[in-house]
């Protein structure tokens, strides 16, 4: 039996270049380097950076809460946490209303890192070579654009098979 190949054609790159998707996730990867030399001196990682983020403005949340705004389910977010706390950074208590809510609070230390991390998204919007007013309208050309496609995708698994 002969296998079929699919010849691509020789304006490939190009056909593949001219997709948003593939633009978004080379973007992604450009942006992952940026940010792991940024934040190589602080010890962490991006999604521990954007949950420092989160605590910083708002300390003793709920997993579930901080899980919403970091886009990360309960399954990956509790080891991260697991791995700030083993840091120095945060730490799990129950909530003492209702015990079955546990409740992240900044340590000290935690709470410290704040201002050595005061500079790495100036650094960043820098590296994007954007004005600001760029780095505005395509942030909410991104966030317009995540919406749409969630929806989209949650509307079609509700469809019967």
């Amino acid at each position: 039996m002969e296998s079929e190949h699919h010849t691509y054609p020789a304006d490939a790159p190009q056909i593949l270049n001219a997709q948003l998707c593939f633009a978004t996730y080379t973007a992604g990867m450009a942006f992952n380097r940026v940010y792991r030399q940024q934040l190589q001196p602080l010890g962490l990682t991006y999604p521990q950076y954007v949950a420092m983020i989160v605590l910083w403005a708002q300390d003793g949340i709920t997993i579930g809460t901080l899980g919403d705004q970091v886009a990360l389910e309960t399954n990956t977010l509790t080891p991260m946490l697991k791995r700030l706390e083993g840091m120095g950074l945060i730490e799990r208590r129950r909530d003492t209303a209702d015990e079955r809510r546990v409740l992240i609070h900044l340590t000290q230390t935690g709470r410290a890192m704040q201002d050595r991390a005061t500079d790495i998204l100036p650094r960043v919007n820098k590296a994007t070579g954007l004005s600001v007013k760029e780095l505005a309208r395509l942030t909410h050309q991104m966030h317009r654009l995540r919406r749409n496609l969630t929806d989209h995708a949650e509307r079609n698994e509700q469809r019967p098979g």
